[in-house]
């Protein structure tokens, strides 16, 4: 983290007026994995979760609901905001419109109750070269009241552009398919009730006139709320560690497919096709 300084936020911004801007700044980017990016680590002190909204995003997302413990995913919702203040600045290379959230990986120290108190620090971490682009790095952790490590993340997004140079192999990882566990059918008003859970308001969530306007035939479900959906039926242990790649946006409505076996799971769509795959391990 040499160079990085810490800004305090007395409050989590609203993300409206950030998709905002950073709308308004994306034709002015001009993505470059060799681009300077903002090297501020945003803090949010104090934090305390509402657990009115929490109970909506469990609802939503299938956990239970009343138990004194954040979701293992619940935490990146507590910091997107920040996340969404670093990409839609003007210091930020990447157009925000367009950007693509490719993978998460999350590790959960220790106990995360609801109730608890709680400081919040996203940063950029780098930029890399993508053979489709570039791609951002974003890292997320929460220290309780101690000041103690108990949950972190590091979040890729992809900003496609012609030319860039590959790094690495082209080629997806391979993975035999796992045994169907059940079929799920999702409303079209999925991404409307995860929006108003999450905050994440992205007009390609929300409605298919929206939607195509950014080339989808119909909205689609946040890949955030895949990824949730997918461990509230897995279950996750009280110390663990969840990678997951999304691969294909699931169009709202339809049918997805939830697939697991031991501590991998995937979500696949008509004609086997793979929205998202994914690993629980303990940590």
């Amino acid at each position: 983290m040499t160079g990085t300084s810490d800004l305090v936020l007395p409050a989590s911004p609203a993300l409206a007026p950030l998709l905002a801007r950073g709308a308004l700044l994306s034709p002015f980017k001009r993505p470059s994995p060799d681009a300077a990016f903002p090297r501020t680590r945003l803090v949010l002190p104090g934090l305390r979760v509402d657990l009115a909204r929490l109970a909506a995003y469990e609802r939503v997302c299938g956990f239970p609901t009343g138990d004194d413990a954040l979701p293992v995913t619940y935490p990146h919702v507590l910091g997107f905001p920040l996340a969404m203040r670093l990409m839609s600045g003007r210091d930020f290379p990447l157009p925000l419109l367009g950007l693509v959230h490719t993978s998460i990986g999350v590790t959960r120290h220790g106990p995360t109750p609801a109730t608890g108190r709680y400081e919040l620090a996203v940063r950029v971490e780098a930029l890399y070269p993508h053979r489709r682009g570039t791609e951002a790095a974003v890292v997320t952790e929460m220290r309780d009241g101690g000041g103690d490590l108990v949950w972190e993340s590091r979040s890729t997004y992809l900003a496609r552009h012609p030319g860039a140079r590959a790094s690495g192999s082209a080629r997806e990882e391979e993975r035999e398919p796992l045994p169907a566990v059940a079929d799920w059918r999702l409303a079209g008003d999925v991404g409307r009730r995860y929006a108003a859970a999450s905050g994440d308001r992205n007009p390609i969530h929300l409605h298919p006139l929206t939607a195509r306007l950014f080339g989808f035939p119909r909205a689609i479900a946040h890949g955030m709320w895949t990824v949730a959906r997918c461990l509230a039926a897995h279950g996750t242990p009280d110390r663990c560690s969840v990678r997951a790649g999304f691969r294909a946006p699931v169009l709202l409505p339809g049918t997805v497919t939830y697939a697991a076996k031991g501590g991998r799971f995937e979500l696949r769509g008509a004609r086997e096709r793979l929205h998202l795959t994914g690993d629980v391990y303990p940590a």
